[in-house]
């Protein structure tokens, strides 16, 4: 009963420990029940005594507990500190088994690791030595294969021979094989790639620069010469070529159209962009032909502008003409049954020529090269003739008076020219073939020469 009775308080605990409890009605509440709400001055004393004594009570209450309640918590406390004590003892002994097997796995594997990766650092440093060394070497092995070549190229196209000179024209296709595979290695400077790295040995720099670049200038050279020089009519000699020279002509030509294709730029397929490359044309085959055809035109212009101005010489003029025409069409032969050779540079995504006549056509935007040297001497034809008109004499009332028989000459020459010369082998041209290049020949003549 009397531990009932200590239990037993006034004090509503549950009303203060409530969630929704709030002070300010709490206080409203005692205020209320402590005086009239009709009072006008309201008497705070007793509702604060009251609060007052319910903290003192409240206190008294904590006091008392404490004092029944401190042997179970002491003894609570010591039970929870040996139980910490004993687990931290434990957790020392694991943690110290930790760095023991830490420290032992430290000296077995970290080392080891840290051995193995300079091994391998080492290993990765001597396999990139051993493969630009092998790249090196392939350089060196290409740059010698390319001066022996080079060495045969050196006699082919001169005149006169040096005693003990090796000349053989398939050396400029083996060259420009060897420079492209030397363009090749060169080009492929991306990491892993067999040219990585390449640029920094300055002996290859040396090779680059002392030997690839100036035999590249010589096949070029060489090849452009042995073009200039084409030439296989007899009309301007009145000699006959034997058939031995007919097919050496031919050979050498065909050797040095190939070496020119070859060596031409390819397609620029760098970072990867793919393009489409349909309309590629070799820019060393095309330019050389097409300054072949300039200089047969440049030299049929002006001996023909001179023979105009004496036509004594008109016949000999007309013959050289007709010859440069012949061989023109020599050339066209040529070029359209050669049939190209595989290009190792050149991408999938360009497609190469079926024959290298095509793209000269292309370029030129004709049909014939031989209809592109009548028209086109033509249109340069009569500016000249006007300036003899122009200028007058005895040279413009001589040509005046010979209009029927310089048509005649005129109208031979274009015939004559646009005959296959022998051993190239063109099936002969239907009749009136060529009858719009003869009017177009004869007319920028006659026309400048009025009535």
């Amino acid at each position: 009963m009397a531990a009932e009775k200590e239990d037993t308080s006034y004090i509503d605990y549950e009303a203060f420990l409530s969630p929704t409890f709030s002070p300010s009605e709490f206080a409203n509440s005692l205020v209320l029940t402590t005086n009239n709400p009709t009072d006008t001055p309201l008497d705070l004393s007793t509702p604060l005594s009251r609060v007052l004594f319910d903290a003192q009570e409240i206190n008294t209450h904590v006091d008392t507990l404490t004092t029944k309640s401190a042997l179970p918590l002491l003894i609570h406390t010591q039970e929870q500190t040996k139980s910490s004590a004993k687990i931290v003892q434990e957790i020392d002994s694991q943690v110290a088994s930790l760095n023991d097997g830490y420290k032992r796995l430290e000296k077995e594997v970290l080392v080891r690791y840290e051995a193995a990766e300079e091994i391998k650092a080492v290993a990765s440093r001597l396999w990139e030595t051993v493969r630009l060394g092998r790249s090196v070497g392939r350089c060196l092995q290409l740059g010698r294969q390319l001066e022996i070549q080079l060495s045969e190229v050196a006699g082919t196209g001169n005149p006169v021979k040096i005693q003990g000179q090796k000349e053989d024209h398939r050396a400029l296709v083996r060259c420009s094989n060897s420079l492209l595979s030397l363009r090749g290695l060169f080009s492929q400077t991306g990491p892993g790639e067999e040219g990585y790295g390449l640029e920094k040995v300055d002996v290859v720099l040396t090779l680059h620069s002392s030997l690839v670049s100036p035999a590249e200038r010589t096949v070029l050279t060489k090849c452009q010469q042995i073009i200039r020089e084409f030439s296989m009519s007899s009309l301007s000699t009145g000699t006959s070529t034997t058939f031995a020279q007919t097919a050496d002509t031919k050979s050498r030509t065909t050797s040095a159209i190939m070496a020119l294709y070859l060596l031409s730029s390819t397609p620029d397929t760098a970072r990867g962009i793919r393009r489409k490359h349909a309309n590629w044309e070799p820019n060393h085959l095309i330019s050389t032909l097409q300054d072949y055809l300039r200089t047969s035109l440049q030299s049929s212009l002006a001996s023909l502008s001179r023979a105009l101005a004496t036509l004594p010489t008109l016949d000999r003029t007309l013959l050289e003409i007709s010859s440069r025409c012949q061989s023109i069409l020599a050339l066209e032969s040529l070029l359209s049954s050669t049939t190209p050779p595989p290009h190792p540079l050149l991408p999938s995504s360009a497609q190469p020529p079926t024959n290298f006549l095509q793209p000269l056509l292309s370029s030129l935007e004709t049909g014939s090269l031989a209809s592109y040297f009548w028209r086109t001497l033509a249109g340069g034809l009569s500016t000249k003739v006007m300036e003899i008109m122009n200028k007058g004499g005895v040279s413009a009332r001589t040509l005046k008076n010979n209009r029927n028989g310089l048509r005649d000459s005129i109208r031979e020459c274009v015939m004559r020219g646009s005959k296959a010369p022998t051993g190239v082998g063109e099936r002969k041209a239907p009749e009136g073939h060529w009858e719009r290049e003869v009017a177009v020949m004869v007319g920028s003549v006659l026309g400048a020469l009025g009535r």
